[in-house]
């Protein structure tokens, strides 16, 4: 609710109340006559309370229930806000990073093959063939990621 809707509730309240007591002064008035004592019982301010609250709580209610309808259709128009902002910068993140993964991809390429050159005598027999070969695999690998996310790069 916004503060213009909630003071004008509180002004009709306020408005309300001072109707009640206003009445209730005069019927308590119209009562005695005017050579009796001119003391008035004042309103019972606790019935008053309780008539302007229940009066108020219910127009707090209507509004809280407008703004309840219109709630989704606000959340579908701020992420429709949101993405319209963020989408130039989902395009320059996508390629960040695929950048970002093909350098490091790049760096693990680039410790399998200084692994494989240190081990390049024993590529075909000898105790570390195994090592070798397994080096071999993952240079591939890493290589082909690095370049492949580079390409993508270029793509977008």
């Amino acid at each position: 609710m916004n503060p213009n809707e909630f003071g004008k509730r509180m002004g009709i309240g306020v408005r309300v109340a001072g109707r009640i007591a206003k009445k209730r002064f005069e019927e308590k008035s119209a009562a005695t006559p005017t050579g009796q004592s001119q003391s008035v019982p004042l309103p019972n301010l606790g019935q008053m309370h309780a008539q302007v609250t229940a009066q108020v709580n219910s127009q707090v209610r209507e509004a809280t229930r407008e703004v309840a309808k219109k709630t989704p259709r606000y959340a579908r128009a701020a992420g429709r806000g949101a993405g319209a902002f963020f989408r130039p910068f989902r395009r320059v993140g996508g390629i960040l990073w695929l950048e970002v993964t093909g350098f490091f991809f790049a760096l693990f390429a680039l410790y399998f093959a200084t692994d494989l050159w240190r081990i390049r005598q024993n590529y075909a027999q000898g105790p570390q063939h195994q090592h070798f070969l397994i080096s071999a695999a993952m240079l591939i690998l890493f290589a082909y990621l690095s370049a492949s996310s580079f390409w993508r790069t270029k793509r977008k």
